[in-house]
């Protein structure tokens, strides 16, 4: 690729495949400028810097997990669609560990990721409101969710499932142990202010 074929979004592209080829911390300009083939001063045309270069990975990935979560919950309802939400979740952050590790735990409150993530969070939101949750409900539920699907996630990814049994039947018994929380009515504790 010659400096006149370099945009932001291929920028990102050469970024998430250094990434993918070599892991987050393997992430520098010089490293993606290798990768697409420009010496690292031109890329300055396409991105402030590194700074910048690690927000628009991480908008990227927001917006890849978030057409992933949109497609598996595409054409189910209730219960089915949050399952099928929180596979596709899965399935992403294992199958893309160093890119799923390059969003910020809290990126509605960073001015550059705010706008995918709250496209993220509408999309939970929506699926969630399908089986009756809202309100402050359906963000107790969402954070919930997201700590469930991270943290199985992030254990899988690295190896700490080491034992024979399927993971795929450990997740997917979570998954169905998660789902009928939904249907729950509050704990007394949870009603007392």
């Amino acid at each position: 690729m010659s400096g006149a074929g370099l945009s932001p979004a291929a920028v990102v592209d050469a970024a998430i495949a250094v990434i993918d080829e070599r892991g987050l911390d393997a992430l520098t300009l010089t490293a993606v400028a290798g990768h697409a083939g420009v010496a690292p001063p031109s890329l300055y045309k396409h991105v402030a810097g590194l700074g910048e270069l690690r927000a628009l990975i991480a908008a990227r990935v927001l917006d890849e997990i978030t057409g992933a979560l949109t497609a598996a919950a595409l054409g189910r309802s209730g219960e089915d669609a949050v399952a099928a939400m929180m596979h596709a979740y899965r399935d992403y952050a294992v199958g893309h560990p160093s890119r799923y590790a390059a969003v910020s735990p809290d990126p509605l409150h960073d001015p550059l990721l705010a706008e995918p993530a709250r496209r993220q969070l509408d999309v939970i939101l929506t699926v969630l409101q399908g089986c009756g949750v809202s309100g402050a409900d359906a963000i107790h539920t969402t954070r919930a969710l997201r700590a469930t699907v991270h943290g199985f996630a992030h254990i899988e990814s690295a190896g700490g499932f080491g034992m024979a049994e399927d993971v795929g039947v450990s997740f997917h018994r979570l998954v169905q142990a998660f789902v009928r929380t939904l249907s729950a009515p509050p704990s007394p504790e949870e009603k007392k202010p």
